[in-house]
């Protein structure tokens, strides 16, 4: 084998999100790209003097004798892209990544290596769709030769490149638009969408590989429990990652990649240990949402990346949640969309009044007016029922019932795999009466589907409950208030107090049962549970006071019960109420 070494500029290129094209569309994919590469790019680069060393599935490798060859080509490729892709929706574009640099090369058999190659590459990998970066040795040679302009990113620390490398994005001063191979503004899904940018190293020895690659996976980790949510539109590793190691503005970050939300974070190491910061913005508005840090030790980085990335998605879902419920109530109520209804009925149905759970059936009747198919709408529809039923504001507690579990079911069938859907409707099928196993395993399903779901932790707990197994719920309810502590949606205070109360650990019980009464002052329930630990306790004249408290709020003191299968559970929670009612 013969090698030889010669000074090349360097250009390489890939094309983004190939993964999500090819996933779409696989044969389109690939034929459209093979006209590109005939039509574009071949010509272009044998047009201005280069030779192609190689390609992948989805890039290329070239090389020029002339910097000014090399930039004028991918200019001219760019540009010729940008005209193609004007009319095709953005989701569907093929648009090439590009990077340029010139150095020494060792060539060998028609292929080129060296440090000069693996800049360019890691140079691409810098760049937006669309857009094209360079190393400053190509922006020295080039300036005032061409009709270009650069902005300085700055110095670049690059994988597994010894030394940091200023880079440069170049823009087309010749065209009409003055922010050419600049990302335009992309439009907004039409679901809540989060970027989760690569975390900064601020432990102040970038040099560290492993300790990048650590910060880098732990990411890439909280980019997949996020993807678990189905509600939310998540931007793919390939295409967040080419802002790593740059300063930039969210905002500018929003409109880049059709985000609304931004979700960016440090890292910082001391020894073995590392502590994390993570902060979750309003791309459109700049607000920061929410913010936490977590700390941890490197003798386990796995355990460590995977801990973190579940906490991390498991506090972020309620906020973005709250953040869509607040947004949607603020629109004008004749631009709502089957969606901003559901939004708007959240927070309804889960409070502890009958006024707003019926106010939440109404809108969720519309939401699904507007589309049938709309399985978290009958979800949520099913748990509205299943409260009425439960505190006893129904005129009819067995329509009601059987309305609950209809609606469940519709649910499971509409929904496919959403884990919130699954969660909720396992509750409602429960409760409904339906086989607590099938019930129980529909939940995990839900959570198999997405481990940082705090409200299907919640869900879990309930059912663990009605099955008879207070300690497993316990320890759920707990899981859930770790992944997030400010959600109260499922009551865990509640579900603690009751599991408590089944374990006969009744001053334990009391003390949740009056936090969870703080937290929701008009729920009939835990009225219901209060007063039998009262009694249980031998404090009859609480018990009965809690009684008293119960009947201003229905007129079902004690319930059917059937929800739960335990008979010893039962039997404890009914004997409890007539006690204190002085039926015993």
């Amino acid at each position: 084998m013969s090698q030889t070494r010669r000074l090349a500029a360097i250009l390489a290129a890939d094309v983004a999100g190939y993964s999500r094209l090819i996933g779409a569309n696989e044969e389109g994919t690939l034929n459209l790209l093979k006209s590109i590469r005939a039509a574009v790019v071949d010509p272009s680069i044998t047009q201005y003097r280069g030779r192609i060393v190689k390609t992948t599935g989805d890039g290329l490798l070239a090389e020029f004798t002339s910097v000014v060859d090399a930039l004028r080509c991918a200019s001219e490729i760019q540009c010729k892209m940008a005209e193609d892709n004007a009319d095709i929706a953005a989701e569907k574009r093929i648009e090439f990544r590009m990077g340029i640099n010139v150095g020494d090369v060792v060539v060998e058999d028609g292929d080129i290596f060296g440090d000069g190659v693996n800049i360019a590459a890691r140079l691409e990998g810098l760049a937006h769709p669309g857009g094209i970066c360079v190393s400053a040795r190509v922006q020295e040679d080039a300036t005032g030769k061409l009709d270009l302009a650069f902005e300085d990113l700055g110095e670049q620390t690059l994988k597994n490149i010894a030394r940091s490398v200023r880079v440069y994005r170049v823009r087309d001063t010749a065209s009409k638009s003055p922010s050419a191979f600049a990302p335009s503004a992309l439009p907004l899904p039409d679901k809540p969408s989060i970027a989760v940018l690569p975390f900064a190293n601020m432990s102040g020895d970038p040099e560290q590989d492993y300790f990048a690659d650590f910060a880098d996976g732990m990411v890439e980790e909280i980019i997949t429990a996020l993807s678990r949510i189905r509600w939310l539109f998540v931007i793919a590793r390939n295409s967040s990652f080419t802002y790593k190691g740059q300063s930039v503005d969210v905002k500018q970050v929003g409109r880049e990649l059709g985000v609304r939300y931004v979700l960016e974070g440090s890292v910082r190491k001391a020894g073995q240990r590392v502590r994390i910061t993570g902060q979750l913005i309003d791309a459109l508005s700049g607000t920061h949402l929410w913010a936490d840090r977590f700390d941890g030790s490197l003798e386990d980085v796995f355990d460590l990346q995977d801990k973190v990335a579940i906490s991390v998605a498991g506090m972020i879902e309620p906020t973005l949640r709250a953040a869509e419920i607040l947004r949607s109530s603020k629109r004008p109520t004749s631009d709502l969309t089957a969606y901003d209804l559901y939004l708007q009925a959240l927070p309804l149905a889960w409070s502890a009044e009958k006024s707003r759970i019926v106010q939440a059936l109404d809108l969720l009747g519309k939401a699904v007016n507007r589309d049938q198919n709309y399985g978290p709408a009958f979800a949520l529809a099913a748990v509205c029922h299943n409260r009425l039923h439960v505190s006893g504001w129904s005129s009819d507690p067995e329509a009601e019932r059987r309305e609950s579990v209809d609606l469940a079911r519709r649910a499971v069938r509409a929904t496919g795999d959403d884990p919130v859907t699954l969660g909720i409707a396992a509750h409602a099928l429960a409760y409904g009466g339906e086989d607590i196993a099938a019930a129980i395993a529909l939940i995990d399903r839900s959570l198999d589907l997405n481990p940082s779901y705090a409200g299907g932790w919640h869900e879990s707990g309930w059912l663990r409950l009605w099955a008879g197994q207070p300690d497993l719920a316990i320890e759920h309810f707990k899981t859930g208030l770790r992944l997030s502590p400010r959600d109260r949606n499922g009551n865990p205070a509640l579900g603690i107090g009751v599991a408590h109360f089944f374990a006969r650990r009744f001053q334990e019980a009391r003390g949740m049962l009056l936090q969870s009464l703080d937290e929701r002052p008009t729920w009939v329930p835990t009225y219901r549970f209060l007063a039998a630990c009262y009694a249980h306790m031998g404090r009859l004249c609480e018990a009965r006071e809690t009684v008293e408290r119960l009947r201003a709020m229905t007129p079902v003191v004690i319930p059917a019960a059937a929800h739960w299968r335990n008979p010893e559970h039962r039997e404890l929670y009914l004997s409890g109420l007539r006690l204190a009612m002085g039926e015993a």
